[in-house]
């Protein structure tokens, strides 16, 4: 939903921190005791916004097929699942878990942060990771396009005839990323301060188009535009680009997540949580901007 490209030199920084997680510490930069197990629940107690718990953050409205009724804290839906995912590897039980509202576009911003990580499908990108930490990737990203039933791009998307058309985008998107650097409009992209409001403007006609991660395509399509119906027209290939946690800037708890995270790839539990949340948003054609 709302994305950049990530940046090679990014992702490699913080795969290397993986390695680096037995070596960090509790953040004191000395021999502790808690030096031989320091992503215990134990060993990450000073790294923690509130000790004894994990704040998670996130938007409000959280959407569908990320976070089900708006509730993150139901542990269904994507996003909220693997939060719980990785909060239990960490040690933490569903009910050392507190969710709190962070807006999309301050979860990104310099300064401190009232969260531990905020999970919001946010994409890693150079320019944001100049101002906070990301953790690596839980889940790789593909832009689709979503339209009116019945309208010319439904069927009329060839590369060059893309370009024709109106589109609207919620603002620092990479879902307008992709319309001004791989589509390359003729007519300047209509900039909306949120993504409904950019959806009810395409309900009303007055852009065509817009694009986001496929699975919120598909959920907006599916379930958002009624009259008249939306749809999702096609996804385009992926570019690389992958949501990851974002945590305030240095903040050391990354390192352990990260290791969380790698458990959950190597056991299959991400795997998993893709299929059961995200599977039936995944199958469609794939067309080239």
């Amino acid at each position: 939903m709302r994305r950049y490209l990530a940046a090679a030199g990014a992702v490699i920084v913080l795969g290397g921190a993986v390695a680096g997680c037995g070596s960090s510490g509790n953040g004191n930069g000395g021999t502790s005791p808690a030096a031989a197990a320091p992503c215990s629940k134990a060993g990450i107690q000073k790294l923690l916004h509130t000790k004894g718990q994990l704040t998670v953050a996130t938007d409000d409205p959280a959407y569908s097929p990320w976070f089900i009724n708006n509730t993150p804290s139901n542990g269904k839906g994507y996003e909220s699942a693997v939060a719980y995912a990785i909060a239990a590897k960490l040690g933490f039980s569903k009910s050392q878990v507190t969710w709190v509202h962070e807006p999309f576009s301050s979860s990104y911003a310099p300064g401190p942060k009232a969260f531990d990580f905020d999970i919001n499908e946010v994409s890693v990108t150079s320019a944001r990771a100049q101002a906070v930490t990301f953790s690596n990737s839980y889940y790789p990203v593909q832009q689709a396009i979503v339209a009116r039933k019945g309208t010319p791009i439904v069927t009329k998307h060839s590369p060059a005839q893309l370009k024709t058309y109106q589109y609207g985008d919620q603002v620092g998107t990479t879902g307008l990323a992709f319309i001004t650097g791989h589509i390359q409009p003729s007519k300047t992209p209509k900039v909306f301060n949120t993504l409904a409001e950019a959806s009810a403007a395409l309900e009303a006609g007055r852009i065509d188009a817009l694009v986001t991660d496929t699975p919120t395509a598909q959920y907006m399509a599916g379930s958002q535009l009624k009259h008249p119906p939306g749809v999702l027209v096609a996804q385009f290939p992926s570019v690389g680009e992958h949501f990851g946690l974002v945590f305030a800037k240095g903040n050391k708890l990354v390192t352990c997540v990260n290791k969380a995270i790698a458990s959950l790839q190597a056991d299959g539990k991400l795997t998993a949580l893709q299929k059961q949340y995200l599977g039936i948003y995944l199958h469609f054609p794939t067309i080239k901007p």
